[in-house]
Order: C-alpha cells, then structure tokens, then sequence
C-alpha cells in the first residue's frame, strides 16, 4: 500500500544581526542569512528546504522579526525543529525565535499587509561602543521635532522616486506610507516607518534627508519640495545600513 506524504506549510520567525552577512538573499559564494538558516535546517528535515521571506534585508541591516515560511513533509514537530536549528545557528548572530504550522494559502511575502522598519541614530559627539554596527552615530546635535514635522510629508501615496536607489527592481515609484515616526530618547533618535511595501533603500535614503532637516541644512519647506522633485540626485545621501533593523509584518 502506498502512503502519500502531506507537504505542510510552516511559519518562521527569526531574529538577526546583520553586520557579518551579505544581506538576507542567498547569493552564489556569499554568506547570507537565507543559506545560513536553510543549512540549519538539513540535518533535521533530512533535505534542502527553501525559505521564503517577507522582505529582503541589505549587507549590515538588521532584523528584530523576520518572517518567513517553508514547506515540509509531513507533521513536523516545530519545537525540535527550533531547538535543533539553534544549536547550529549558535556561532552566527542569527536566531530562530519561533516556529508553527499555518494556513497552505499563508505566504510571508504575498499575504503581507504592512511591513515596519526602524532607524536608530545615535545623537552625541562620542562613538558608538556598545551599540557598534547597530547605530549611525552623527554627531552634529539633530532637531528630532522638525524631522518629525518634515516626514509627515511622506504619509500617504506618493511617488517615492526622489528616495529610490538605482536597481530598483520595483515596477512603479508609487508607495503608500501608512506612519512615519521621529521621537528621541535621551541621546538616541528612533525613526519608525510603516509601509505595505518599500522600495529598493527607501528608508535608508528617507533618513539621510531629514539628518539634513535634523542638523538646519534644510527646512521643511526644503525637504518637501526634494520630496516633489522626483530627483535621486536633490536627495540627501544614503543612511548607512548598520542603523536600519527590519521590525516586523502584520498579516
């Protein structure tokens, strides 16, 4: 009598530092976090299982929450799974916070609604010690308020283009912000952002304009009327990617 083994569907939540890795794809002779974490899940499954994320992370960004989902024979016991992937992962700055059977319609990029990221800059003269490669320092004293008043402007549908990097692979510049926060705490300055989907550096790129609202190099009035340029070239630089961390998706 033949058995027909069920393919299940398994939700992944996984947390990273960045830093050592060339960003989440996997990529032919680099070490990335989708390789890293689908090599730990061999020896468990006994076979080579792809993962597919939420969102693609850069070299050096960071992720508090990363979802994912995987296919899998069978009944897979999640908690051994975890446990087993862990201890392989236990050498590298990434870790498995939970695994769970879900719905065989669940994708962890399509069935996306909202996706946040945070930017965390480090406001003081000093270097970073603690928070090394997880901050961009900036030491010219910022306004957190008027970059706060400046990014109001993005929320809503708009068209991105003046924050899209070069390589965008995204069919249309049109985004939609849902929030955008700027609040400080003591020396360190939190910029949450909110969005179905980003394009290729939009935070990053968003971030390196209002450094210029934060520092008086431009105001409001200025950075929205970049904003309407449409103009990579008017924008502020690229925020380094240390400082970006990829918090999490609602579905």
């Amino acid at each position: 009598m033949l058995y027909m083994h069920t393919m299940n569907r398994y939700k992944i939540n996984i947390e990273y530092d960045g830093t050592p890795f060339y960003g989440w794809q996997r990529q032919a002779g680099l070490d990335t976090i989708q390789q890293r974490i689908e090599e730990s899940m061999v020896p468990f499954l006994k076979k080579e299982t792809t993962i597919f994320g939420s969102g693609r992370t850069d070299a050096g960004v960071h992720a508090l929450c990363q979802v994912a989902h995987f296919d899998a024979d069978g009944d897979v016991d999640c908690f051994r799974l975890q446990r087993c992937m862990n201890a392989l992962l236990v050498e590298v700055p990434i870790c498995v916070l939970s695994i769970e059977k879900v719905d065989d319609d669940f994708d962890a990029r399509f069935s996306a609604i909202e996706r946040s990221y945070l930017y965390k800059i480090l406001n003081r003269r000093v270097k970073a010690c603690l928070d090394a490669n997880r901050v961009w320092c900036v030491p010219l004293p910022l306004d957190e308020q008027k970059m706060h008043a400046a990014a109001q402007n993005l929320v809503g549908k708009h068209d991105f283009s003046a924050f899209r990097a070069a390589g965008c692979q995204s069919k249309s510049p049109l985004k939609t912000i849902n929030s955008i926060f700027v609040v400080r705490e003591a020396d360190s300055i939190y910029i949450r952002v909110a969005a179905r989907s980003f394009l290729y550096h939009q935070v990053r790129n968003i971030v390196g304009s209002l450094k210029f609202v934060g520092c008086g190099k431009w105001s409001e009035e200025d950075f929205l009327n970049v904003f309407l340029t449409k103009d990579r070239t008017k924008a502020g630089p690229t925020a380094p990617a240390c400082g970006l961390y990829f918090v999490g998706t609602e579905y």
